[in-house]
């Protein structure tokens, strides 16, 4: 039986690893072609979760337990990371004015993320409290992250494109930065409540 969960725990992880590098790669070229700091701010969340993803995948192969903690905290630096540079390029382009262009690739690839990342977040929380494993369950709280992301980003997106609200994409930007700064808190103590 645990031979069974390790194997359904590694098969999400790499599900993880090719649908967040796709998302990645097609985000950031989108978000930087259209001067969206909240397309970037996702491309670069997902290039996170390709990293948590490894990170598990290596304690799945027998890591030490005494590393997990630094494992969590490695992604909690992330988002960390991740949260100052959204916020800080957001307010800039709030304060310059900064008009970003429509991403209709932009707004298919994260309304595609908000049907993929809730069924890996929900496996994956599973999988990790059936393996007593807090880095699978702080992924997943990652893999949840995602999809409150692609929802607005998705909404900046959107709001931009049909309204004209230049600013809706450097708001979406500050959500962004906003909720990976929770999820960094919480990988970082190791705080998990999904």
């Amino acid at each position: 039986m645990a031979t069974d969960v390790d194997g359904r725990a590694a098969r999400l992880e790499y599900a993880t690893i090719g649908w967040n590098a796709a998302e990645a790669v097609v985000a950031l070229v989108a978000g930087t072609v259209a001067s969206s700091v909240a397309l970037v701010g996702f491309g670069l969340d997902s290039v996170i979760e390709v990293s948590a993803a490894f990170v598990v995948l290596w304690e799945l192969r027998g890591a030490p337990e005494h590393r997990e903690r630094q494992a969590m905290r490695a992604i909690g630096a992330s988002f960390f990371a991740l949260a100052l540079y959204v916020a800080v390029t957001a307010l800039r382009d709030l304060l310059t004015g900064a008009h970003p262009d429509t991403s209709a690739v932009g707004m298919v690839v994260t309304a595609l993320s908000l049907l993929v990342m809730p069924w890996l977040a929900r496996r994956k929380h599973k999988v990790g409290h059936e393996l007593h494993m807090p880095t699978l369950i702080a992924d997943s709280a990652q893999t949840r992250l995602c999809a409150y992301l692609s929802a607005a980003t998705l909404a900046g997106l959107a709001l931009n494109a049909i309204a004209g609200w230049w600013w809706a994409d450097p708001l979406a930007a500050m959500v962004v930065a906003g909720l990976a700064l929770n999820e960094g808190r919480e990988a970082w103590s190791g705080d998990h409540r999904c």
